[in-house]
C-alpha cells in the first residue's frame, strides 16, 4: 500500500493498515519533503512543545517493520497516479490543507499581505519557505480570524526572541525576531466572541505574555444571553476579564478585537493600512456591514480565516468543497483519501485517527480476495527516474544535526535546519 503524505493524517493511515488488517501488510509512506509530521513540525507553533510532542507518537509508526518512509518523492514530479497504482495495491492521499483562504477585498494582493500560514512556515522552518522573507520593519500588525492559528500567530509576534530562543525556531528566523519593530497587534474577528474558534487553553496563554499588554473593549465584549456550551463560556469569561483591566505599559500590546470585517487593504506599493467596518448579525444569522468604519495604522495584514486544499496531478478534485470526492473514503478503484483532503480543514489532529480508520476499512473491504500487486516495484521505477529517496534513518540524520545545532548555539534540544540543501547535506555528507 502507499500513502501520500507523512502528516498525521498520512501516519494514521499507514497505523490503521497496519492494525486493521487480517493479512501482512507493508505501507509506503510517500512524502515529498524530506522530514515527516508534515502540520506536527511546520504548522505547530514553535513554544507549543506539549503538541509537538505527538511526533514521538507518529515515530512508532515510521518504526513499524511494516512501514517505510520514503521521503523527497513528489507527486506529478517524480512519480505519477499511473506509476503508484502500477506498483501498490492501493493508494490514500493524505497531503492535507496547504493554503489559506483569501479575503478577496482590495489591495490584498500587496506587498505585506500575505497568509498566515506562510508566516507560520517561516517560523517553523518550512523549506518552501525563504528564511529571509519576513522582515518585521513595521510598528503595527493586523491578523484576521480569532482561531486557534491566528492566536499562535500573535503570541509570537508578541514575544520576545529571547523567549523563544529555547524552541525548535530556525536560528536565522530567531535573528529576524530578534530585530522585529512590531509594538502593536491587531487580531480581529468579523463576528462576536462567542463566535471565535480559538481554545480556551490557547486564548488563556495570551494572558500569560510577559511582554505584551492584552486589550479588549468592554463594548465588543459584551455578549447578549445565549446558552453556550462551557468552551465558549470560558472564552467570554477570559475576555471580559481583560476588559475590565487597564495596560500595565509592557512594550508591545495585543488588542483583541470583534465585529470588525476587513473591506481594504490600503496602500499604494505596500501595505499602510487596514480599513475596517463595524459588524453585526443579522436575522437570519449572517454576517452583516453596518456602515461604520475605522482604519488601522498597519504594515502587515496576515490572514487566518481558514485553510483549503490543493488538486494534486492526476486526482479528482471539487472546486465547490475544495476536497478529493469520496465516499467513507473512496476516490476510485485503488485510490481512497483520508484527512483534511478528505473532509475539510475541521477537527484538531487527534480528529485524522478516526477518520483514517474509516478509510482503511473501506479500502480493506474493497480490497478482500483482490488479486496482489507485487511489493517492492517502486524501488526500481524510482530507480529508473534517477530518484533517490529519503530513508527514514537518514531522516534521523537531520534530526541528529538539527540536535547538535542547538547544543552548538546553546539553544534547547533542537534547533531546524533552513532549506533542502542543508537537510541533504544532513543526511547524505
Amino acid at each position: 500500500m502507499a500513502v501520500i503524505g507523512s502528516g498525521p493524517a498520512g501516519i494514521y493511515t499507514a497505523e490503521a493498515l497496519v492494525k486493521q488488517s487480517s493479512e501482512p501488510v507493508e505501507v509506503d509512506v510517500v512524502e515529498r519533503l524530506p522530514t515527516p509530521y508534515g502540520l506536527v513540525r511546520y504548522g505547530v507553533a514553535p513554544d507549543h512543545t506539549s503538541i509537538k510532542s505527538i511526533a514521538n507518537y507518529l515515530r512508532r509508526v515510521l518504526e513499524l517493520p511494516q512501514v517505510r518512509f520514503l521521503g523527497g518523492v513528489r507527486l506529478g514530479a517524480d512519480v505519477s497516479v499511473d506509476d503508484l497504482l502500477s506498483t501498490y495495491d492501493a493508494v490514500v492521499y493524505c497531503t492535507g490543507a496547504m493554503v489559506d483562504r483569501k479575503l478577496g477585498i482590495p489591495g490584498e494582493d500587496l506587498p505585506g499581505s500575505v497568509a498566515a500560514t506562510d508566516f507560520v512556515n517561516w517560523y517553523c522552518g518550512h523549506p518552501d519557505v525563504d528564511p529571509g522573507q519576513f522582515t518585521l520593519d513595521t510598528s503595527e500588525v493586523a491578523v484576521i480570524g480569532v482561531g486557534n492559528v491566528a492566536v499562535d500567530v500573535v503570541r509570537v509576534l508578541a514575544k520576545t526572541a529571547d523567549e523563544l530562543s529555547s524552541t525548535d525556531v530556525p536560528h536565522d528566523v530567531l535573528e529576524r525576531l530578534s530585530e522585529s519593530q512590531v509594538k502593536a497587534i491587531h487580531m480581529i474577528g468579523r463576528r462576536g466572541p462567542e463566535h471565535a474558534k480559538f481554545t480556551l487553553k490557547e486564548l488563556r496563554e495570551l494572558g500569560e505574555l510577559a511582554n505584551a499588554d492584552v486589550c479588549v473593549r468592554p463594548e465588543e465584549a459584551t455578549v447578549l444571553g445565549g446558552d453556550f456550551p462551557r468552551q465558549i463560556q470560558g472564552n467570554i469569561k477570559v475576555l471580559q476579564s481583560w476588559a475590565a483591566r487597564q495596560p500595565v505599559g509592557r512594550p508591545r500590546r495585543l488588542d483583541v478585537r470583534f465585529w470588525l470585517r476587513p473591506v481594504e487593504i490600503l496602500g499604494a506599493e505596500r501595505v499602510e493600512g487596514l480599513r475596517l467596518e463595524r459588524t453585526r448579525l443579522s436575522e437570519d444569522g449572517r454576517v452583516e456591514g453596518m456602515g461604520e468604519f475605522e482604519t488601522l495604522p498597519v504594515g502587515m495584514v496576515l490572514r487566518s480565516v481558514g485553510y483549503q486544499s490543493v488538486p494534486l496531478p492526476g486526482v479528482p478534485f471539487s472546486k465547490k468543497t475544495m476536497t478529493v470526492p469520496n465516499d467513507a473514503g473512496r476516490v476510485r478503484d485503488r485510490e481512497y483519501v483520508s484527512g483534511w483532503l478528505k473532509r475539510g480543514p475541521t477537527g484538531v489532529i487527534g480528529t485524522n485517527k478516526s477518520d483514517a480508520a474509516e478509510t482503511v476499512r473501506t479500502l480493506l473491504s474493497d480490497l478482500e480476495g483482490a488479486e496482489r500487486v507485487p511489493h517492492g516495484r517502486i524501488d526500481a521505477l524510482l530507480e529508473s527516474k534517477g530518484v533517490r529517496p529519503v530513508t527514514y534513518d537518514e531522516w534521523l540524520s537531520i534530526e541528529a544535526a538539527e540536535a547538535e545545532l542547538a547544543r552548538s548555539l546553546d539553544r534547547g534540544e533542537r534547533v531546524k535546519l533552513v532549506g533542502l540543501e542543508a537537510m541533504l547535506r544532513a543526511c547524505r555528507p
